[in-house]
């Protein structure tokens, strides 16, 4: 019997332990109202085609065995190149009619992290948060010194009418007619992107032209580290997008590493939570991230976001609404 037992303790042991994929990268491109109503053929087509274009960005760097800060920023300059979200071409106008840009990235290797505000004339503003990480010592810059640190780095520079479409401008003059309170609800929202590479570092990058008819100069949560930005292999990679002042009040990226790290939650159960004091502080809107282990997922309050993800094992979903899971 004794040795029946070891025997049996000894295949026990000796099973196969499911291990997390090689790589991992997860995108979003916005959440908040977001229906089956509203969505027509063709915008569900094109959403789906961005974000597949973004994992197969991402997918490239780390399937060649790449970092997951590279990866992180390619994938969301393919969706600062589309239109269709809210974050360089495309961006939310100010009150004045002009796009001023957000973006972070961070590396959870060494917490390093850049961040920029209110750029307007950086073709892609994740790469001047890059170029702000990587040239100054410093972690965030804003306006004009953010778009000279980018221009000196190589980032293509343009003129900020680049980033005006007539969807944004209608939006904006639609909002200017109306005489209801500023809504800070989004319809197609922030873009952003978390990876674990093969070496199991995290990285987390956001971009967004913030909320229509905000005052100039206003600061959302995309470029506060610990806001709606976060990367550390110590407990996960985080990227947000919603209500943005809301999303800084309850330090959603910030406190879903805590609630990992310090707190041995699971990383659904610490997004959900997060998430939830938003939706009490009367805000919505939706995380992505992977913790160090390679577990991975998306969290959201509103209608709707647009996610998707792909790992090294093949497996790949791309989705909007919030009945497809």
């Amino acid at each position: 019997m004794r040795l029946m037992l070891l025997a049996a303790l000894a295949a026990a042991f000796a099973m196969p332990v499911e291990a997390a994929p090689d790589w991992t990268l997860v995108v979003h491109g916005g959440a908040g109202v977001i229906t089956r109503a509203e969505m027509t053929p063709a915008r569900d087509k094109a959403i789906r085609a961005a974000l597949n274009r973004a994992l197969d960005a991402g997918q490239a760097v780390l399937a060649g065995g790449g970092q997951a800060l590279d990866a992180v920023e390619a994938a969301v300059r393919v969706l600062e190149d589309d239109p269709n979200f809210n974050a360089g071409r495309g961006a939310a106008l100010t009150s004045a009619g002009t796009a001023e840009l957000d973006a972070a990235i961070m590396d959870g290797a060494t917490r390093k992290a850049g961040t920029v505000t209110g750029v307007t004339t950086t073709k892609n503003p994740i790469r001047a948060a890059r170029a702000v990480m990587e040239t100054t010592p410093h972690v965030m810059l804003a306006g004009a010194p953010a778009d000279a640190v980018a221009a000196k780095a190589g980032a293509d520079q343009v003129a900020n009418g680049y980033f005006i479409t007539a969807e944004r401008q209608k939006m904006l003059d639609d909002m200017r007619k109306s005489a209801s309170v500023f809504d800070v609800r989004l319809k197609y929202g922030t873009v952003g992107a978390v990876a674990r590479d093969r070496a199991g570092n995290l990285a987390a990058a956001t971009s967004t032209g913030g909320l229509t008819g905000k005052m100039p100069g206003r600061v959302g949560d995309a470029p506060i580290i610990g806001g709606g930005t976060v990367a550390d292999n110590r407990a996960c990679a985080v990227s947000g997008t919603g209500s943005g002042e809301m999303f800084i009040r309850a330090r959603v990226a910030a406190q879903i590493c805590d609630r990992i790290r310090f707190g041995g939650e699971k990383l659904k159960p610490a997004m959900d939570a997060a998430l939830a004091e938003v939706k009490a502080y009367g805000g919505d809107g939706g995380v992505i991230a992977i913790d160090a282990a390679g577990v991975n997922g998306w969290s959201f309050n509103s209608d709707g976001m647009y996610r998707a993800r792909v790992t090294s094992d093949g497996a790949r979903q791309v989705r909007i609404h919030g009945d497809e899971e």
